[in-house]
């Protein structure tokens, strides 16, 4: 099963930085803990120096990501505030029939709500739900009825 692992990085920052990519770690240990056969992308394990790429290379890497959202079976978003390379993550991988998992307050905001398999307010919620099974349920029964 191949996860992606989506977030926040630049977000709103007026100048050049990026938010704090700790959560990254624990998403990634949490889904390896608990599907252990997965296969995990993390766009920021593979690009630390994004913010120094010229402006080609940078374009390229953008897009091939967005792309390779298409192709994912579960996308776990972090978004504790707005961010607009997520928002498009999230978008690729719903229209072609990924899970899409949100951990973030935003439940109002329509890319959160309407492209969401399922929403935690955190990274607490969402240990949670794995350690229950909700979140291995939630991906079986949509992987059943995409076949269906």
């Amino acid at each position: 099963m191949r996860f992606f692992v989506a977030g926040i990085m630049q977000g709103s920052k007026a100048t050049k930085g990026i938010h704090s990519q700790d959560y990254r770690r624990e998403i990634c240990a949490l889904i390896r803990q608990h599907f252990p056969q997965a296969d995990i992308y993390d766009p920021l394990a593979e690009h630390r120096n994004s913010l120094e790429y010229d402006a080609a290379f940078g374009k390229e890497v953008f897009l091939r990501h967005n792309r390779m959202c298409r192709q994912v079976d579960v996308l776990v978003a972090y978004v504790p505030e707005a961010s607009m390379g997520t928002a498009i993550e999230m978008w690729e991988a719903y229209q072609h029939g990924a899970v899409v998992i949100s951990i973030s307050p935003l439940r109002t905001n329509w890319t959160i709500r309407f492209l969401s398999h399922a929403i935690y307010d955190d990274l607490q919620q969402f240990a949670a739900a794995l350690r229950s099974g909700e979140v291995a349920r939630l991906i079986a029964d949509a992987r059943n009825t995409a076949t269906n």
